[in-house]
This record gives structure tokens, C-alpha cells and sequence, in this order.
């Protein structure tokens, strides 16, 4: 018996993004809506020779993509102020009495 290949884990789907191309396809396929249009708004606004800032840009969108596919990321998203608010409190809390 030959051993199985692991199944990949399928909350957290990465799609090619390793050049531009793949990246705006990424980010009009599996990125938050309007994310490609403000992607190109924010490149066309800076200069390419700022290589640095295109890099961050860059780094920005791969993230936001990954956040948009990612179950848990997207389930802390979906929390209400509320239950982020009980949450630090009940944290807060559990500190004080540690003290």
C-alpha cells in the first residue's frame, strides 16, 4: 500500500498570485469586491519607480486575498462589535483577577 497524499486544507485556498497577471486575476476572481479596480487606482496613482510603495501595494492585495478565502479570517470579520467588546472585557477581567 503506497502512503495517500494529504488532503489539502480547503479553508485557507491560496490561488497563484507569484506575478501581476496572476494577482489581478486573483484579486477579480477570489479578492473583495472592488479590490481590482482600487488595486489599479493605487498603482496608477504612484510612481514605478517607487519600488518600494508598488511592493507594499503588492503585499497588500496577496494579503487581502488570502483574508477573503481564509474561514477564520473571514469568521473574526463577521463578529459583531458587541461580542468583540465581551470578549476583551471577559479577557480584561480574567488579568485583573489573576493580580
Amino acid at each position: 500500500m503506497t502512503a495517500q497524499p494529504e488532503h489539502p486544507d480547503t479553508s485557507q485556498f491560496s490561488p497563484p498570485m507569484g506575478t501581476l497577471s496572476e494577482l489581478r486575476e486573483a484579486l477579480s476572481t477570489w479578492g473583495f469586491p472592488g479590490d481590482r479596480q482600487a488595486f489599479e487606482s493605487e498603482l496608477d496613482a504612484i510612481k514605478l519607480d517607487d519600488l518600494t510603495r508598488v511592493r507594499e501595494i503588492i503585499q497588500a492585495y496577496r494579503h487581502r486575498v488570502l483574508v477573503r478565502n481564509s474561514s477564520e479570517a473571514m469568521t473574526a470579520l463577521d463578529r459583531s462589535a458587541a461580542d468583540v467588546d465581551a470578549e476583551l472585557r471577559r479577557k480584561l477581567a480574567d488579568v485583573e483577577g489573576a493580580r
